[in-house]
């Protein structure tokens, strides 16, 4: 009884190596298995995550999940590791908790602690709004500078962040600029033209200019806009009235900015969070942005 005849073998004669006999617009196919290394690495890995499986939390079941012969969860290590971190703030977050903001600025170890801490937790809570650095954007403060409406001393700002600004705190800082001009259908205080000649006043109050329309936007001001903003538009920290003589804009010193913000008024909006994060937390953050550069 004879072999049967050996199947024709289809070689490449490019590289030599035999093909699969699949060919698509003349493209061969070769026929180059894995290299036997390989494929125990691969058997090796199925091993293991099966083994893993069974030792840590994996499968998803009706009422949850498996638990895993070791017992572990992320939860038990973030537990740890939280305990961990305390355990070692502990220290200095009690000598934190009975220092003033004076005798912390005088200990540069218990300062830097509290700018550390303070950096963070500004990074988490308050960067979205005023920058990663403090540095505000259009509508939000900049920390940076000497420029503050309620007082840039670390107790002032810590204050600041307990009461926030028109915010649900019965404290709160609730000062806001009038519309002068017709909105809503409400007759305006001032005319459009009046407006426009008091943005004139104000956008060169640095630099005054001998012009009709600065004389009479001053007019203006005198009457509407003293009581809040002072002689010359000094400021007024009581009234939590900013300087206008400076070159610091909340919201834009250009003159279409100006004629919109005395027409439609501003209320500038921070939230209370004496009930958001604890005591510490608070005097830290009011440290690390009296650090910034601004502080007063």
């Amino acid at each position: 009884m004879s072999d049967a005849p050996e199947p024709h073998k289809d070689i490449d004669s490019h590289s030599g190596v035999e093909t699969t006999g699949h060919e698509w617009d003349g493209l061969k196919e070769l026929n180059n298995p894995a290299p036997r290394w390989w494929l125990i690495v691969w058997m090796l890995t199925i091993v293991w995550a099966i083994g893993y499986w069974v030792v840590y939390p994996s499968w998803p079941t009706l009422t949850g999940h498996t638990k895993g012969i070791a017992g572990w969860t992320q939860y038990d290590k973030l537990k740890h590791e939280q305990a961990e971190i305390t355990q070692r703030q502990s220290g200095w977050l009690g000598k934190f908790h009975k220092a003033s903001f004076a005798e912390i600025k005088q200990d540069p170890v218990l300062f830097e602690f509290a700018r550390a801490g303070g950096e963070v937790v500004f990074k988490e809570n308050c960067a979205a709004c005023h920058g990663a650095g403090g540095e505000g954007r259009r509508g939000y403060p900049n920390l940076n500078d000497d420029d503050w409406l309620f007082g840039g001393t670390a107790e002032d700002i810590y204050n600041t962040i307990n009461v926030g600004s028109h915010s649900t705190h019965p404290n709160t800082h609730a000062v806001a600029m009038p519309a002068f001009g017709a909105v809503m259908g409400r007759e305006g205080m001032l005319t459009p033209a009046q407006i426009d000649d008091v943005a004139t006043y104000v956008s060169y109050l640095r630099q005054p200019v001998a012009s009709e329309a600065f004389t009479r936007g001053q007019a203006v001001f005198q009457q509407n806009c003293v009581s809040c903003h002072g002689e010359g538009g000094i400021g007024n920290r009581q009234m939590g009235a900013p300087r206008l003589n400076d070159a610091i804009w909340l919201y834009g010193g250009d003159k279409a900015t100006l004629v919109q913000t005395i027409t439609k008024g501003r209320a500038g909006v921070m939230p209370s969070w004496q009930s958001r994060m604890s005591d510490d937390s608070r005097r830290q953050v009011a440290i690390y942005v009296h650090s910034l550069g601004g502080g007063e």
